[in-house]
């Protein structure tokens, strides 16, 4: 992981905050592990609003309306799933210090949820942070085709309506990129993160 990394005892919602509005974002060696530590990336991901797209197979999907989506109806659910250790995740980076912290960021307004039900079963989900006029991508996970993506889009889309400047992924992968996530040098995330911070914190 290339970048800076450093650990961070007593930290505290409000410093969590003031970390992201520099550039900086907590991780844990392991679910197993209290302690947490910052990470800035020398190399940051970003989805640009302007250029999100989905294949046609997805927009199909999407418009089917598969599942229900809901908006902060169960945060510590899709952040406890989020943590989860699956057969394709056998490790996770969400420790309880993590789950507790972002819980009182979603209770102070700043950690919000994109939910996929089926029914009554959360099936997909993922969750951030929102500051100024940024959104910050934490984690995201499902329990069913096309759920978290599904999840994404309603995302992209609500930050859009509400005027957003960036949409942070932290790193990019070859899923992400799919949906045109590029990678950013540290200088131009910078930049485009002080723009951001420079606006009105926005309603998400």
């Amino acid at each position: 992981m290339a970048g800076s990394r450093r650990k961070s005892p007593g930290i505290t919602p409000e410093i969590l905050l003031r970390a992201y509005s520099i550039g900086l974002f907590p991780m844990a060696e392991s679910a197993d592990d209290p302690e947490i530590f910052w990470v800035e990336p020398d190399i940051r991901g970003v989805l640009p609003l302007d250029d999100f797209h989905i294949s046609k197979s997805l927009a199909k999907t999407v418009r089917r309306k598969p599942f229900e989506i809901r908006f902060d109806h169960d945060f510590d659910a899709v952040i406890a799933a989020c943590g989860e250790e699956t057969q394709g995740r056998p490790s996770t980076w969400i420790n309880q210090t993590i789950k507790a912290l972002y819980s009182a960021l979603h209770s102070m307004g700043h950690a919000h949820t994109v939910e996929a039900w089926d029914g009554d079963q959360l099936v997909g989900g993922l969750y951030g942070v929102s500051l100024g006029a940024a959104f910050f991508g934490e984690s995201m996970f499902s329990r069913r085709t096309d759920a978290s993506k599904i999840c994404l889009v309603h995302l992209v889309e609500r930050l859009r309506q509400r005027r957003f400047k960036l949409l942070d992924t932290q790193f990019t992968t070859e899923h992400l990129k799919t949906f045109g996530a590029i990678d950013v040098p540290k200088d131009d995330y910078e930049h485009m993160l002080a723009a951001a911070m420079e606006s009105p914190h926005l309603e998400f």
